[in-house]
């Protein structure tokens, strides 16, 4: 179930980030924040120990993961962000989602996701994994996982 206001907060500029992160503790500083970038491009952010799917207000992403600020020359900018997003499996390539987002609003990046996480459903069991190390085998029954990125987000 999904609570009202449980939504990530809409940040469509430096002013909407700046605001943001004034209402975050010490501690959620130094620490990554959970990540979504809506359907309509819109980037939404939520404290590190919400569900993505929470963030989204159940909704589709365009893309969902971790991310971390930092502060150069006075304003934040993105220091890491993953893909890393158990509820929604987002492929390395929805990476021009989360660029778009962040220059839209003004917001300073990498140039791409600083640690990817590739995700692949297993034919045979169905379950969703996680790839490591390039080894493309299931962790549940040891069935050969697609090359290709196959979480349906449906």
């Amino acid at each position: 179930m999904i609570r009202p206001g449980g939504a990530g907060r809409r940040i469509l500029s430096t002013a909407d980030l700046d605001g943001w992160m004034s209402r975050r503790s010490t501690e959620e500083l130094a620490e990554p924040v959970t990540f979504i970038v809506d359907t309509d491009g819109v980037l939404r952010l939520a404290p590190r120990r919400s569900e993505h799917v929470a963030c989204a207000s159940g909704g589709m992403v365009l893309c969902a993961g971790e991310m971390s600020f930092c502060r150069e020359a006075g304003r934040w900018r993105v220091g890491e962000v993953s893909n890393q997003s158990t509820g929604y499996c987002p492929d390395v390539t929805s990476w021009p989602a989360v660029a778009e987002a962040l220059d839209r609003a003004g917001i300073r990046r990498p140039a791409g996701f600083t640690h990817e996480v590739v995700f692949r459903r297993c034919t045979n069991c169905q379950e969703h994994n996680i790839v490591r190390e390039d080894d493309f085998v299931c962790v549940f029954c040891d069935a050969v996982l697609p090359q290709e990125w196959n979480v349906d987000p449906g």
